[in-house]
């Protein structure tokens, strides 16, 4: 995660405007203005330009995100093979538990959801697919980092932190060490209601043949369901299952 020895101004202004605007979900130019503490002179000439380059939509007075960042994403989302190897093994698991089932890959030490599937049960969440969490957050998140080199997770560590989202997020490198060290024992990674309260996770790491790990698959439930033999058993062992399918078929693709 290392920085550009010699950054545009320009790329970051740009950058900065389009991420306010997405946060935003769409917004003038004298909000972006207050907002960036950007003069409204320089957030116009930017948010012109990119409308020029058909990145941005002009709505009356509001500018929001253009659907050119949607073709984007699904060129972006075909990149990674574990979605498209993922998604059968995935849809398997929420129509089996009647769960949330989802994929999440690590990109610039976040979490990013590649692939969620609804089972008849599945609760409606706030982290959609293209969705960035907090690795060590999250259930998938951790079984991604357990798989990482030490050196790595202590990066992602000194860039992102460790804040917490919940009274029961792993906040000291102490206890994430130790966690990590727990589900590279036992194949998978508890998120027991660490980024959402009510909310339980189980997860397992997908690691290709050169021990790479590409992601995480996991389901989700309200901790009601997610509790004693279901979550200290049958899941874990549907979700390791899924994890090695997928990573087996990426490893021969």
């Amino acid at each position: 995660m290392g920085r550009a020895k010699n950054p545009v101004k320009a790329v970051e202004t740009t950058a900065t405007i389009l991420k306010k605007v997405a946060e935003l979900d769409g917004a003038g130019v004298t909000e972006l203005s207050n907002h960036l503490d950007i003069t409204k002179g320089t957030v116009h000439n930017h948010l012109t330009t990119l409308e020029e380059n058909e990145l941005v939509v002009k709505d009356g007075t509001q500018f929001r995100l253009g659907l050119r960042f949607f073709e984007f994403g699904e060129q972006i989302k075909n990149q990674h093979k574990i979605y498209e190897v993922g998604m059968p093994e995935v849809d398997k698991l929420a129509e089996e538990t009647g769960e949330l089932g989802n994929i999440l890959v690590e990109e610039h030490g976040r979490g990013i959801y590649l692939y969620r599937a609804e089972g008849e049960n599945a609760l409606s969440l706030d982290t959609g697919i293209g969705s960035r969490v907090y690795l060590h957050q999250t259930g998938l998140g951790k079984a991604i980092l357990a798989h990482m080199p030490k050196d790595r997770v202590e990066a992602i560590i000194e860039s992102h932190g460790l804040e917490p989202s919940t009274k029961h997020t792993v906040s000291t490198r102490e206890e994430l060490f130790d966690d990590l060290e727990r589900i590279r024992e036992q194949g998978y990674a508890l998120d027991m209601e660490e980024r959402a309260e009510g909310i339980r996770c189980v997860a397992a790491p997908v690691i290709t043949n050169d021990g790479t790990v590409r992601g995480a698959v996991s389901v989700a439930g309200p901790a009601s369901r997610m509790r004693d033999e279901h979550l200290e058993s049958t899941v874990p062992d549907m979700v390791m299952r899924a994890a090695n399918v997928i990573s087996i078929n990426l490893s021969y693709r």
